[in-house]
């Protein structure tokens, strides 16, 4: 139940079985093994100890997967950043894991830089080019030689492997506490609820500072099978990506769902061996027309960085519209806002517990007050809002967060995001509040979309298909919904622009300014 311990285990039982491949990199159980060993060497012999902090801030390759590994080798703690960090998210980041060393590329030193001078005792080392004068102020170091391999020291499944900083789409990032019997159960849940063999081809090209692309390697540790790592995803080059890796399962985030499904059909839509992919919160009306254009089975679930496989569908069940069934070792609560449980069918927050040993985070790191908040009786809060049918199926309903509050009623953003992507004009939805004139929430609506569109024309179609409370008051367009790195919508920076940005007001049912396709 710790990394060291998993790698190990998969190089005794098989040996030359490939395990991972990037780029023009590829290596056995063993090379992984003693990748993992001698970067840990390099760790140590640049005096880092047990329990200290390594920041890593890197796009995908090698390199990066290699100083998590050799972290956890020598009882380190690797806390990769999110490349898309900047400013004072950055600096938070930096002081709240507080580094002994920090590792990444030249493209990313001028934001670190912008934080001011390095403290003192901070090493940097820069994984590409030899220019390390570029900025003198934050001590750059050039990579060391590589080193020998060493054994690995001695830690426990409790034992903090990584810090995961979330997204910090509605506040102040979180350094999540993941510790090594976490990855090890990841790694176990998954490969189970996927039906993971010894010769399935695990592709990502999620970013590896991400819990799901990081698990996805460990998964393969455990299942037998190899990890590819690809580039950043394009949907241009995916299933071509997909098909040169020899794929047969693979992780879809976000949008990238309907983003592919929205590309014009083509020869290419089944040249491929991916037979399944992992892709929490797929609209439902994408998940039969996706199976029958690419032959690929979308899977549902929910997990989190905090937690664990928790609730998934299987190649054997999987319902549309459902995040799937408790998985074993788990335990959960659905509850109202005084903690008290909720009937079957009713929409409640999703507590969970698991009693499998150290599978999920021990907490957020120097933020007690966020921890115990989080963790109160014992149960993790995880601040979503669901329903749990009488036949034990789970649907996600939205982020608590994001619940709207209009007429005395609460409206789930998610849900009227799912009917205006049913209307043909609208290729993708985000909806939010916006304070209104008497001091409650009003419903806006940012939309993307596929060809001119009357506002009017969009409630009519609403009506039938969502109570009138629920349907958008404000529209407005754009080209693109901001997003995080992992695909999630940042609804705060939308929110942020209040309801001026709108161009149409359906209390008025008139233009407020004009609208046009992917305007802004």
């Amino acid at each position: 139940m710790t990394i060291p311990q998993m790698l190990l285990e998969r190089a005794r039982t098989s040996p030359s079985a490939p395990l991972f491949r990037c780029g023009e990199v590829r290596r056995d159980s063993t090379m992984v093994v003693q990748a993992a060993a001698s970067t840990g060497g390099l760790l140590r012999k640049a005096g880092i100890e047990a329990g200290q902090s390594v920041a890593l801030m890197s796009s995908n390759r090698t390199e990066l997967l290699d100083f998590i590994l050799g972290c956890a080798w020598i009882g380190a703690i690797a806390v990769p950043i999110n490349t898309a960090s900047r400013g004072e998210q950055l600096r938070h980041i930096l002081t709240n894991a507080n580094p002994v060393l920090l590792v990444t590329e030249q493209e990313f030193l001028p934001h670190i830089a912008a934080l001011g001078p390095a403290p003192a005792r901070v090493k940097v080392w820069v994984l590409d080019g030899t220019n390390v004068q570029s900025h003198p102020e934050l001590g750059v170091e050039p990579m060391p030689e590589p080193s020998a391999a060493i054994e690995p020291l001695e830690s426990g499944p409790a034992d903090t492997a990584a810090i995961l900083y979330t997204s910090g789409t509605t506040g102040v990032s979180k350094g999540v506490l993941c510790p090594q019997g976490q990855f090890y159960w990841w790694a176990a849940n998954m490969s189970d609820q996927l039906g993971l063999r010894p010769d399935d081809v695990l592709y990502t090209c999620l970013p590896l500072f991400h819990t799901n692309a990081l698990n996805a390697f460990m998964q393969a540790v455990i299942c037998g099978g190899e990890y590819v790592l690809g580039p950043r995803f394009s949907a241009t080059r995916f299933w071509a990506d997909a098909s040169l890796a020899g794929a047969t399962v693979t992780y879809l985030l976000g949008a990238m769902v309907g983003i592919l499904d929205s590309r014009d059909p083509s020869p290419g839509d089944r040249d491929h061996q991916i037979r399944l992919a992992l892709s929490p919160a797929t609209p439902t009306r994408l998940v039969e027309p996706f199976r029958e254009r690419f032959g690929v089975l979308l899977l549902d679930g929910y997990g989190s960085t905090e937690t664990n496989s928790v609730i998934g569908s299987t190649p054997q069940q999987w319902r549309p519209g459902y995040m799937g069934k408790v998985r074993p070792g788990f335990s959960i609560r659905v509850v109202d806002s005084d903690g008290v449980p909720v009937p079957d069918g009713q929409p409640g927050e999703l507590l969970i517990r698991s009693d499998q040993p150290h599978a999920m985070a021990t907490g957020y790191h120097h933020m007690p007050e966020a921890t115990a908040k989080a963790w109160q009786d014992l149960w993790f809060h995880s601040g979503d809002r669901v329903v749990i049918d009488d036949d034990g199926w789970v649907r996600f309903v939205d982020r608590i967060k994001d619940v709207i509050r209009r007429r005395g009623e609460n409206i789930s953003s998610v849900e009227v995001e799912q009917v205006l992507r049913q209307h043909p004009a609208i290729q993708e939805a985000a909806v939010y509040a916006v304070d209104s004139e008497l001091g409650e929430d009003e419903v806006m609506a940012a939309l993307i979309l596929r060809e001119p569109v009357d506002f009017g024309e969009v409630c009519r179609f609403c009506l039938p298909r969502l109570a009138s409370f629920a349907i958008p008051r404000f529209f407005r367009t754009v080209h693109e919904l901001p997003q995080t790195e992992n695909g999630k919508v940042r609804k705060q920076v939308l929110k942020a622009a209040g309801r001026e940005a709108a161009e149409w007001d359906r209390e008025i049912a008139q233009p407020r300014r004009a609208a046009a396709v992917g305007a802004r």
